[in-house]
């Protein structure tokens, strides 16, 4: 009896003790997401931007105390690494963050690494944003998991809204299109032709190069000789600095209209004012919309940048913005579903038709195929001159916008 009585108030300690760890670990104060990005190589400076984007959302939601969860209040810790744009290191890198228990993942510059992370997250469900522009194949039914949300569209909608605003807007008819020898390149290229279709213009010339071309010489001739009215290439970061920069030495801007189907501050600034001056453009989110026509976008735009701009000292990009946006949807979906289970918190943000709002760019959805359809998906702009930059960040003057669903491949399409 005596050895029962001494035994007892043990048993319950060790109950208790075992109640309390078990509590912890369900309800913990700090929750840790991923940031997993090529930080070096090829992609790195607009890499840097998506951190920086990642990272600022992190900031507001703990500056309001953390994310509003049933036990109270979650602070969040963002875990970065670098992916450098490859896949095997991508992928360990991956599974490191998941073993260091992080409850959501986003990232990715290189859409082959985001596709095949997504391979991995729909056998392991896990919040996964990826902040790329993603191949319009992976949009199909089936393709994504369903925990991953993508708050870039595909290639195919870029290529589709420069066509159309080459068109339309610009009144170009005849156009010279150069691909990237990939998905991406690929994409934009059958958007760019479905706009000529849809519109009437005319496909004078075509080419196609690959990832890290240097030297753009020969087919710049070839451009030259076909003498379109617009010349709309798909080359994106370094690849889009070293071939603008070209065109311009080569004279070509002087002949036609250059048209970079998807560019960012990072490209622009890479560029002499004389090789961006006069160069068209789709842009994701330019930060100064002052004179832009929807007064209540220009103020969640200023907001947005004044926010930015007060950690870094500098104007938000492109794909700052589509990073700031994937996070916060992501902590949307862990708060309404008062979990961090991947499944309920994807079901969460789809409530409502998917309906919410940017905080950046205006109002958006949630399709049934996981891609982010926006009122104003790009903007349209126009680089400029020495003259007429006012500040090193003056890089272009807004000229109009696309959007909605008309834009994006439709749900037939893709299987839906």
């Amino acid at each position: 009896m005596k050895n029962i009585l001494y035994i007892l108030p043990l048993f319950f300690s060790f109950l208790f003790s075992n109640f309390l760890n078990s509590a912890h670990a369900a309800d913990p104060s700090t929750v840790k997401v991923g940031i997993l990005l090529p930080l070096t190589g090829t992609f790195a400076a607009v890499a840097e931007t998506q951190r920086d984007g990642a990272l600022l959302a992190i900031d507001v939601i703990n500056k309001r105390g953390g994310l509003n969860m049933p036990n109270g209040k979650v602070k969040v810790e963002g875990v970065v690494a670098d992916d450098e744009a490859k896949q095997d290191v991508g992928v360990r890198r991956y599974r490191y963050m998941v073993d260091e228990g992080v409850k959501g993942l986003g990232g990715q510059t290189f859409a082959p690494l985001a596709y095949a992370i997504n391979a991995m997250v729909k056998k392991d469900p896990l919040p996964y944003f990826p902040v790329c522009v993603m191949a319009k194949e992976a949009f199909e039914k089936g393709k994504l998991s369903p925990t991953t949300f993508a708050t870039a569209y595909s290639p195919w909608t870029v290529g589709y809204m420069a066509g159309q605003a080459a068109i339309k807007t610009l009144g170009k008819k005849k156009i010279f299109f150069l691909a990237r020898a990939d998905s991406f390149g690929w994409d934009i290229r059958d958007g760019v032709y479905a706009a000529a279709k849809e519109y009437g213009a005319e496909i004078v010339g075509y080419d196609e190069l690959s990832l890290g071309t240097a030297d753009y010489t020969t087919v710049l001739q070839k451009v030259k000789a076909a003498k379109p009215d617009v010349f709309i290439a798909a080359q994106f970061a370094a690849d889009a600095v070293a071939l603008l920069k070209q065109a311009q030495q080569m004279g070509l801007n002087k002949e036609m209209t250059i048209f970079n189907a998807f560019i960012t501050n990072v490209v622009a600034k890479g560029l002499p004012p004389e090789a961006l001056e006069g160069v068209y453009a789709m842009h994701y989110f330019y930060y100064d919309l002052e004179n832009f026509p929807d007064k209540e976008l220009a103020k969640s735009a200023k907001e947005f940048t004044d926010l930015y701009r007060g950690k870094y000292g500098r104007p938000p990009d492109a794909y700052a913005a589509i990073a700031y946006i994937a996070y916060l949807e992501m902590f949307r979906g862990f708060e309404l579903s008062k979990s961090f289970d991947p499944i309920k918190s994807a079901a969460a943000i789809q409530t409502n038709g998917g309906k919410f709002n940017t905080g950046v760019k205006g109002a958006a959805r949630w399709r049934e195929d996981h891609a982010a359809e926006y009122k104003y998906a790009a903007f349209l702009v126009k680089g400029k001159g020495a003259k007429e930059q006012k500040n090193e960040w003056d890089l272009f003057t807004v000229i109009g916008s696309a959007g909605g669903e008309q834009v994006m491949p439709s749900l037939k399409s893709l299987g839906y």
